[in-house]
């Protein structure tokens, strides 16, 4: 099975790059893109936006009528599914994702397409496994990381740089959000390697493993009984 994974940033992308071969079937193929933030979707879904400006939302209607046609080409023993990866951030999440579902439902053909909501940001999946953040930054304070509760809205990445970050997230923020960025990447970069999809704590993240996973295993199911 081919996966097309849509994250915001390029933190979300270096992460995933390390989770997802540790998710998918050895055959599964999979491409990962990265936008310059998240954005707010179109009132005009079939308004045409700037493809150079690649914000995520924005983009979203016009990339998944593309893939909807391009999939639809796919032979039937390699299916393809989109995969849309965003932070939930202060939204209220039935909301944000009955959203999501309009623009899907308004493509013709639609492609098979997950979303998957990070709650409240990307830096939940990484809190959700204190063991790679202790492998990582062995000096990370103890105190912050057990305070943490998974998925909890309690500015994520502020809770992550408190635990790992010099200063915490005071003295990062005070450097400016270039620098913020800058640190939420290496955050992905040097976590990511230690973490164990399968011990993971996040209940946003056991979605976004499960829902590749069962995609992948029944698209193996149903190839294995065709050639039975």
């Amino acid at each position: 099975m081919h996966f097309e994974i849509l994250v915001e940033n390029k933190s979300g992308k270096k992460m995933l790059e390390e989770l997802v071969p540790k998710i998918l079937e050895a055959k599964d193929t999979c491409n990962i893109f990265s936008f310059k933030g998240l954005g707010h979707l179109p009132k005009n879904l079939d308004k045409k936006t700037d493809p150079n400006k690649r914000i995520l939302l924005a983009r979203l209607p016009m990339l998944l009528q593309s893939y909807g046609k391009t999939f639809s080409n796919y032979p039937p023993n390699y299916p393809a599914t989109v995969i849309v990866v965003c932070d939930l951030d202060k939204r209220n999440r039935k909301a944000f994702h009955n959203e999501l579902l309009s623009v899907l439902n308004s493509c013709d053909p639609a492609p098979e397409t997950r979303f998957c909501l990070a709650i409240e940001e990307g830096e939940a999946w990484l809190l959700g496994d204190l063991a790679a953040i202790k492998a990582a930054y062995p000096k990370a304070r103890n105190k912050i990381l057990k305070g943490y509760v998974n998925d909890s809205i309690c500015g994520t990445w502020e809770k992550l740089a408190d635990a790992v970050y010099p200063g915490g997230a005071k003295a990062l923020s005070a450097r400016g959000w270039q620098t913020v960025g800058i640190e939420k990447f290496k955050w992905a970069e040097n976590i990511s390697p230690h973490m164990n999809v399968d011990e993971n704590h996040s209940p946003s993240f056991i979605r976004f493993r499960d829902n590749l996973q069962n995609l992948s295993r029944k698209n193996a199911a149903t190839n294995n009984d065709a050639t039975a």
